[in-house]
């Protein structure tokens, strides 16, 4: 009987309606078009034969249209050749979703990601939000692949969802945003309605958690995190109570734009769609074509007349209090570099004075991250990283992307999660 009941179900899945138009009316002027068409050159000419396959750059690159198409199909077939026997449920997701982009079929990726997803479960009833993140993009990919075949999968996820009561995160409600969102999109109305409720439920909630992160100039609790956010409240069925303005949120993430806060080329990856008018719902709509596309006018800065760069001093500490660590320690050494190093200079210039400041990096899709220091790694298991101040404030900027000011204290602190 529940055979035949999935039978059913499966035949009106065919039927469901699967558009994706964003509600947003938000769009941007014509006046600051070339500082999106920057920003999306600067993220294509990342891609090298030797950089980090990211599959989220390809996303963006076909979601907005390549004008890079070299690279465009280098990251492609990198992504193709690459081994995904390690990767994580989420970037396993990322890299399905990139090859679709690009018309290509990961069928082998699919049906590893679904065994996976099937004997996924949170390691406890109130994990981090942030161990959603991967998952939700899971039930993203196989809905856009395998929607009937999802179904099981993303009915104990939503319900996962509601009985988890860590703190909420933003990108982790995006994503899941997005995924529920696709689900529900493939129940047409008057079938599944038990589905639809609890899928409704779970977004209702969701979206609520969102808006309450609407800042009064649009940001959606950073501006990292802003794009992923503008997808999500764009396409839900469930709308949030707090009136969102879409063009608020647009206008001040292209001031943020031309003050130069979107060099990664991971956080344009995550911006771009959105201020394309795309989300990642659009990926199986994506049309390739080999037609070469003419790369367009940037906008013509004045270049600043040559200066030779002036030192800076930067106050670096690095601490480790945490009780059940062997090592504990708490050292300040004053470091001088030029004038707009990145963080990262800092860093190596401290290591090579003192050898106390020894740090090790690990490369993900943002970049280099710091993975240890003065031989303490970070650990998943024991929740534990190493996370960068300025001050008290946290960076919201990666190592090889934050740039000191002269006199600035920045701390390196061993924290638990």
């Amino acid at each position: 009987m529940a055979c035949f009941a999935f039978y059913l179900l499966s035949l009106l899945w065919a039927t469901a309606g699967t558009s994706t138009q964003t509600r947003s009316s938000c769009s941007v002027p014509s006046a600051q078009q070339p500082f999106v068409d920057g920003i999306q050159v600067l993220m294509e000419n990342s891609v090298t034969a030797s950089s980090y396959p990211n599959p989220s750059i390809l996303i963006a690159m076909n979601l907005a249209g390549a004008y890079n198409v070299e690279a465009q199909e280098l990251l492609t077939h990198k992504l193709m050749a690459s081994d995904t026997a390690d990767l994580t449920i989420g970037q396993l997701a990322l890299t399905i979703m990139a090859l679709t982009s690009s018309c290509q079929d990961p069928e082998n990726e699919v049906l590893s990601l679904q065994s996976q997803m099937e004997n996924w479960a949170p390691s406890s009833s109130n994990a981090e939000a942030t161990a959603f993140y991967g998952p939700s993009l899971a039930i993203l990919a196989l809905c856009q692949k395998n929607p009937e075949a999802t179904l099981t999968t993303a009915v104990r996820f939503a319900k996962t969802l509601l009985a988890n009561s860590s703190p909420f995160n933003v990108d982790t409600g995006a994503v899941a945003t997005l995924a529920l969102t696709c689900m529900y999109n493939k129940i047409s109305v008057g079938s599944g309605e038990s589905y639809r409720a609890l899928f409704g439920q779970v977004l209702k909630d969701i979206v609520e958690n969102i808006s309450m992160r609407i800042k009064d100039n649009g940001i959606i609790g950073d501006i990292y995190s802003t794009g992923l956010a503008i997808q999500a409240l764009s396409v839900t069925p469930e709308q949030p109570d707090k009136e969102w303005d879409c063009q608020e949120t647009m206008d001040t993430i292209l001031y943020e734009i031309e003050q130069g806060k979107f060099k990664n080329p991971m956080s344009i990856a995550q911006i771009l769609p959105s201020l394309k008018g795309k989300t990642y719902l659009d990926v199986p709509q994506v049309t390739c074509s080999t037609d070469h596309v003419v790369q367009p006018t940037l906008p013509n800065h004045p270049s600043p007349v040559p200066t030779s760069a002036t030192n800076i001093t930067v106050t670096y500490t690095i601490n480790n209090q945490l009780r059940g660590v062997e090592l504990l320690f708490n050292v300040t050494i004053d470091v001088s570099v030029k004038s707009g190093s990145v963080l990262l200079v800092v860093l190596e210039e401290a290591e090579r004075k003192n050898p106390m400041f020894k740090f090790e990096t690990t490369m993900t899709s943002w970049g280099p991250v710091v993975s240890s220091i003065n031989n303490i790694a970070e650990n998943v298991n024991h929740k534990t990283y190493w996370e960068f101040l300025s001050g008290k404030t946290p960076l919201n900027e990666g190592v090889a992307d934050y740039i000191p000011f002269d006199h600035e204290h920045i701390t390196a602190n061993f924290t638990q999660y």
